[in-house]
Protein backbone atom coordinates (compact mmCIF):
# COMPACT_ATOMS: atom_id res chain seq x y z
CA UNK A 1 0.00 0.00 0.00
CA UNK A 2 1.37 3.52 -0.92
CA UNK A 3 2.21 5.94 1.88
CA UNK A 4 -1.02 8.42 0.45
CA UNK A 5 -2.97 5.31 1.07
CA UNK A 6 -2.38 4.88 4.10
CA UNK A 7 -2.33 8.35 5.06
CA UNK A 8 -5.90 8.26 3.64
CA UNK A 9 -6.66 5.24 5.64
CA UNK A 10 -5.36 6.57 9.02
CA UNK A 11 -7.52 9.68 8.21
CA UNK A 12 -10.53 7.36 7.47
CA UNK A 13 -10.00 5.60 10.93
CA UNK A 14 -9.23 8.59 12.97
CA UNK A 15 -13.18 10.17 11.47
CA UNK A 16 -15.05 6.63 12.69
CA UNK A 17 -12.95 7.16 16.24
CA UNK A 18 -13.55 11.00 16.65
CA UNK A 19 -16.70 12.33 14.94
CA UNK A 20 -16.53 15.90 15.05
CA UNK A 21 -19.87 17.13 16.66
CA UNK A 22 -22.54 18.16 13.71
CA UNK A 23 -22.46 22.09 13.08
CA UNK A 24 -24.96 24.04 15.21
CA UNK A 25 -27.97 25.38 13.28
CA UNK A 26 -28.06 29.18 12.67
CA UNK A 27 -30.66 30.84 14.83
CA UNK A 28 -31.79 33.53 13.17
CA UNK A 29 -35.21 35.89 13.14
CA UNK A 30 -37.65 34.21 15.73
CA UNK A 31 -35.59 30.78 16.11
CA UNK A 32 -32.77 32.95 17.61
CA UNK A 33 -35.17 34.93 19.49
CA UNK A 34 -36.83 31.75 21.21
CA UNK A 35 -33.91 29.79 21.66
CA UNK A 36 -32.92 32.82 23.88
CA UNK A 37 -36.42 33.03 25.66
CA UNK A 38 -35.93 29.27 26.45
CA UNK A 39 -32.89 29.96 28.00
CA UNK A 40 -34.28 32.80 29.85
CA UNK A 41 -37.13 30.32 31.02
CA UNK A 42 -34.78 27.97 31.99
CA UNK A 43 -33.31 30.48 34.31
CA UNK A 44 -36.23 31.32 35.74
CA UNK A 45 -36.83 28.07 36.95
CA UNK A 46 -33.36 27.76 38.22
CA UNK A 47 -34.42 30.49 40.48
CA UNK A 48 -31.57 31.94 38.93
CA UNK A 49 -33.30 35.32 37.16
CA UNK A 50 -35.86 37.48 39.08
CA UNK A 51 -39.43 38.38 37.92
CA UNK A 52 -39.42 42.14 36.23
CA UNK A 53 -41.25 44.64 38.17
CA UNK A 54 -44.69 45.40 36.01
CA UNK A 55 -43.72 48.41 34.55
CA UNK A 56 -45.59 50.27 31.82
CA UNK A 57 -47.20 53.60 31.43
CA UNK A 58 -48.85 55.84 34.17
CA UNK A 59 -47.52 57.31 37.46
CA UNK A 60 -46.13 54.59 39.75
CA UNK A 61 -49.69 54.31 41.77
CA UNK A 62 -51.58 53.53 38.41
CA UNK A 63 -49.08 51.16 37.68
CA UNK A 64 -49.91 49.50 40.97
CA UNK A 65 -53.25 49.90 40.36
CA UNK A 66 -53.00 48.24 37.07
CA UNK A 67 -51.13 45.18 39.22
CA UNK A 68 -53.73 44.80 42.00
CA UNK A 69 -56.94 45.06 39.56
CA UNK A 70 -55.11 41.68 38.38
CA UNK A 71 -55.14 40.08 41.37
CA UNK A 72 -58.58 40.32 42.33
CA UNK A 73 -60.28 37.26 43.33
CA UNK A 74 -56.76 34.85 44.73
CA UNK A 75 -58.17 34.10 48.15
CA UNK A 76 -56.50 32.21 50.71
CA UNK A 77 -55.87 28.63 51.01
CA UNK A 78 -57.46 27.35 52.81
CA UNK A 79 -59.66 30.44 53.95
CA UNK A 80 -58.86 31.44 57.26
CA UNK A 81 -55.11 30.30 57.06
CA UNK A 82 -53.68 34.52 55.89
CA UNK A 83 -51.65 31.96 53.48
CA UNK A 84 -51.52 30.66 49.95
CA UNK A 85 -48.99 29.92 46.68
CA UNK A 86 -50.09 33.57 46.02
CA UNK A 87 -50.30 35.04 49.14
CA UNK A 88 -46.51 33.97 49.58
CA UNK A 89 -45.67 36.05 47.12
CA UNK A 90 -47.16 38.98 48.55
CA UNK A 91 -45.44 38.20 51.63
CA UNK A 92 -42.24 37.74 49.76
CA UNK A 93 -41.89 41.81 48.96
CA UNK A 94 -41.65 42.29 52.83
CA UNK A 95 -38.62 41.67 54.52
CA UNK A 96 -38.44 39.26 57.34
CA UNK A 97 -42.60 39.08 57.52
CA UNK A 98 -44.11 35.69 58.55
CA UNK A 99 -47.36 34.17 57.71
CA UNK A 100 -50.48 36.79 59.17
CA UNK A 101 -52.73 39.57 58.40
CA UNK A 102 -51.51 40.77 54.69
CA UNK A 103 -53.37 43.81 53.38
CA UNK A 104 -49.72 45.57 53.66
CA UNK A 105 -48.05 42.56 52.07
CA UNK A 106 -50.42 43.39 49.22
CA UNK A 107 -49.96 46.86 48.90
CA UNK A 108 -46.12 46.20 49.42
CA UNK A 109 -46.07 43.74 46.33
CA UNK A 110 -48.60 46.02 44.28
CA UNK A 111 -46.35 48.73 44.76
CA UNK A 112 -43.00 46.70 43.93
CA UNK A 113 -44.44 45.66 40.90
CA UNK A 114 -45.18 49.19 39.70
CA UNK A 115 -41.13 49.74 40.06
CA UNK A 116 -42.03 52.02 43.55
CA UNK A 117 -41.01 49.80 46.34
CA UNK A 118 -42.38 50.73 49.32
CA UNK A 119 -39.76 51.88 52.77
CA UNK A 120 -36.18 53.50 52.74
CA UNK A 121 -34.74 51.23 51.08
CA UNK A 122 -38.14 48.87 49.27
CA UNK A 123 -38.32 46.87 52.28
CA UNK A 124 -41.69 46.49 51.94
CA UNK A 125 -44.24 46.80 54.95
CA UNK A 126 -45.88 44.16 57.32
CA UNK A 127 -47.29 46.35 59.58
CA UNK A 128 -49.71 49.56 58.27
CA UNK A 129 -48.61 51.45 60.90
CA UNK A 130 -44.90 51.24 59.81
CA UNK A 131 -46.30 52.05 56.68
CA UNK A 132 -48.24 54.80 57.10
CA UNK A 133 -45.23 56.33 59.64
CA UNK A 134 -43.20 55.91 56.34
CA UNK A 135 -45.27 57.77 54.46
CA UNK A 136 -45.66 60.77 57.10
CA UNK A 137 -41.92 60.65 57.49
CA UNK A 138 -41.43 61.01 53.61
CA UNK A 139 -44.38 63.61 52.68
CA UNK A 140 -46.31 60.99 50.50
CA UNK A 141 -49.17 60.93 53.50
CA UNK A 142 -52.13 62.78 53.03
CA UNK A 143 -54.20 62.92 55.91
CA UNK A 144 -58.01 62.44 55.19
CA UNK A 145 -60.87 64.88 56.12
CA UNK A 146 -63.25 67.43 54.36
CA UNK A 147 -62.55 68.22 50.72
CA UNK A 148 -59.91 65.59 50.44
CA UNK A 149 -60.37 63.24 47.74
CA UNK A 150 -58.46 60.16 46.77
CA UNK A 151 -56.60 59.62 42.94
CA UNK A 152 -56.54 56.63 41.64
CA UNK A 153 -53.37 54.56 42.56
CA UNK A 154 -53.22 56.30 45.75
CA UNK A 155 -52.90 54.05 49.11
CA UNK A 156 -56.07 54.06 51.93
CA UNK A 157 -54.85 53.59 55.35
CA UNK A 158 -57.63 53.06 57.91
CA UNK A 159 -55.93 53.82 61.40
CA UNK A 160 -53.40 50.21 61.82
CA UNK A 161 -56.35 47.98 61.16
CA UNK A 162 -55.81 47.81 57.39
CA UNK A 163 -54.81 49.14 54.05
CA UNK A 164 -56.39 49.29 50.76
CA UNK A 165 -55.52 50.79 47.23
CA UNK A 166 -57.98 53.01 45.73
CA UNK A 167 -59.32 52.60 42.24
CA UNK A 168 -61.62 54.98 41.43
CA UNK A 169 -63.61 58.13 42.65
CA UNK A 170 -67.28 59.16 41.75
CA UNK A 171 -68.60 62.42 40.65
CA UNK A 172 -70.47 62.10 44.33
CA UNK A 173 -67.48 61.32 45.90
CA UNK A 174 -68.00 57.22 47.03
CA UNK A 175 -64.31 55.56 47.07
CA UNK A 176 -63.38 52.37 44.98
CA UNK A 177 -60.83 50.11 46.31
CA UNK A 178 -59.19 46.87 45.71
CA UNK A 179 -57.69 45.42 49.47
CA UNK A 180 -55.95 42.47 50.22
CA UNK A 181 -57.22 40.25 52.97
CA UNK A 182 -60.52 41.15 52.81
CA UNK A 183 -62.87 38.57 53.36
CA UNK A 184 -59.81 35.79 53.14
CA UNK A 185 -59.05 37.78 49.77
CA UNK A 186 -58.34 40.14 47.08
CA UNK A 187 -61.47 41.67 46.59
CA UNK A 188 -63.44 45.25 46.01
CA UNK A 189 -65.19 47.49 48.26
CA UNK A 190 -67.16 50.63 48.25
CA UNK A 191 -67.14 53.31 50.56
CA UNK A 192 -68.33 56.56 51.07
CA UNK A 193 -66.71 59.89 50.13
CA UNK A 194 -65.18 59.59 53.83
CA UNK A 195 -64.14 56.29 52.75
CA UNK A 196 -65.65 54.31 55.78
CA UNK A 197 -63.76 56.40 57.97
CA UNK A 198 -60.22 56.65 56.17
CA UNK A 199 -57.30 57.90 58.36
CA UNK A 200 -55.62 58.97 55.10
CA UNK A 201 -54.52 58.17 52.11
CA UNK A 202 -50.23 57.51 51.07
CA UNK A 203 -48.98 59.03 47.30
CA UNK A 204 -47.02 56.34 45.63
CA UNK A 205 -46.36 59.18 42.72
Amino acid sequence: MSLPAVIARIAQIDEIVSPKPPAAPATTGTSGFLSALDGVQHSSALGTTAAAPMLGAGTAGQRALAAAQAEVGVSEQPPGSNDGPRIAEYRAATAGSGVGPWCAYFTSWAAAQAGAPLGEVGQGFGSVDALYAWAQRTGRAVPAGPGVAPSPGDLIVWGGRHIGIVESVDPDGSIHTIEGNSSNAVSRRTYGPDGGGATGYVRLG
